[in-house]
């Protein structure tokens, strides 16, 4: 015997519910109701039951529709149920709803999309007043990326995880095209444009870096799916303690010296320590991490532009005379990954992953770059295309961003992400 029983809000529409196996209810109402008194039309038969409900008293409790035995009486294995509801976009019921944002919400939320405009600012603020930041050396440097990995932890949860196991082609995709495409075309632009060997170096090891908290902010603005953007940003982050210093040994090895067990114990340090101390106090303190969640997408803004900012303070005189030869090969080196993560997926996705995959491969975190060329490398001028790329990156994924939040998600796009 199957049932179907869902709380629907005082206006809410059933637009379709189904159970497999070829049993099928199709209601048809203007409102959901609870008074069945002006049923018009229903008929069973061995395949499954139909009926059409018209009626107009406002619905106060549960709406719930119920084939006993004396309608069906089947033998078939166990019957799967998906209702789907027309009262959002994603086509759940809400249980009430949704909360308005207060205020202060509502703040956090117009500085958090204005991100790419705080880059701007703090570039601009490194090239030309270099010691207004340039104070966040080495060890404070170190510290802030550390804190900002938390900061992303603590959005997450041991759920989140399972959901990539839920997921895995969708996310594996992501992963590739991070750390397959996105090496490879560093290792060839700097072949083909004959960079110098610190120079090359540099741009591979950007391009081995996984992605950046930046690029949740440009999904969100863009119309992608944020959850899978977080999801990736998250798998591509523990995969750096392997694949940055791999890859990086692998392709500029040839180049110039590279300590790849101190770059690994470096992206442990830095990026997974605490991004699992994150996870951990939200499993085992939520009432604690629900308090300040609201605003840690705001911290983590304010911590990226510094962490932007910082990098071209201290190297701003590199920039002045070699910069211009590095903005050719760093920005084809973003743009390529973003047309490409684009056009791989949609040979299998939808456009809204497309979009979320394309940011993914082309925004890094330049940061991490930085910080990595300065500890391990003892040429400074392996770290100038991190600095570089902080300023591309920044621009061309949020340009982008603002080019498809202006280009509608078309209605039957879809969906390649399973909650």
């Amino acid at each position: 015997m199957a049932s179907i029983s869902r709380i629907l809000p005082i206006d809410g529409r059933l637009s379709h519910c189904r159970i497999n196996n070829n049993t099928s209810w199709v209601p048809t109402t203007n409102r959901a109701q609870t008074h069945l008194d002006s049923l018009k039309l229903f008929s069973a038969s061995n395949s499954g039951v139909s009926l059409k409900i018209q009626n107009s008293k406002p619905i106060h409790s549960v709406f719930a529709l119920k084939p006993t035995s004396n309608v069906i009486q089947s033998s078939r294995s166990k019957s799967v149920v998906v209702c789907k509801a027309a009262t959002d976009f994603s086509g759940d019921v809400p249980e009430s709803s949704p909360k308005e944002l207060s205020q202060y919400e509502k703040i956090i939320e117009l500085l958090t999309t204005l991100f790419p405009l705080w880059v701007i600012l703090g570039t601009l603020v490194g090239i030309f007043k270099p010691s207004l930041v340039t104070w966040l050396e080495t060890d404070l440097f170190t510290l802030g990326l550390g804190f900002l990995m938390l900061s992303m932890g603590l959005t997450l949860t041991f759920e989140d995880f399972r959901r990539c196991l839920r997921n895995p082609w969708t996310v594996g995709v992501g992963f590739l095209a991070q750390y397959m495409i996105k090496p490879v075309l560093g290792f060839l632009i700097a072949m083909t444009l004959k960079l110098s060997a610190p120079l090359a170096t540099g741009l591979i090891l950007v391009s081995c870096c996984p992605g950046g908290q930046a690029s949740n902010v440009a999904t969100y603005i863009s119309k992608g799916n944020v959850a899978l953007s977080v999801l990736m940003t998250t798998c591509s982050t523990i995969g750096a303690i392997i694949m940055t210093p791999l890859l990086t040994k692998l392709l500029a090895g040839q180049l110039v010296p590279v300590d790849a067990a101190g770059l690994a114990v470096s992206t442990f340090q830095v990026v997974l320590v605490p991004t699992i101390v994150g996870v951990l106090a939200n499993e085992f303190f939520p009432k604690f991490t629900s308090k300040i969640i609201s605003v840690t997408p705001l911290i983590g803004v304010i911590l990226t532009t510094l962490l932007c900012a910082s990098p071209i303070g201290q190297v701003s005189e590199v920039l002045k005379t070699q910069g211009a030869q590095l903005i050719l090969p760093v920005a084809l080196l973003h743009a390529a990954a973003f047309a490409i993560g684009y056009w791989i997926s949609k040979f299998s996705f939808g456009e809204s992953t497309s979009r979320t995959i394309s940011i993914e491969c082309g925004m890094q975190s330049s940061a991490l770059g930085f910080l990595l060329a300065q500890k391990h490398f003892t040429n400074p001028l392996v770290a100038v295309p991190s600095a570089v790329s902080v300023v591309c990156m920044a621009l061309g994924g949020s340009g982008l961003a603002v080019f498809w939040r202006n280009q509608p998600i078309p209605a039957d796009d879809k969906d390649d992400f399973k909650e």
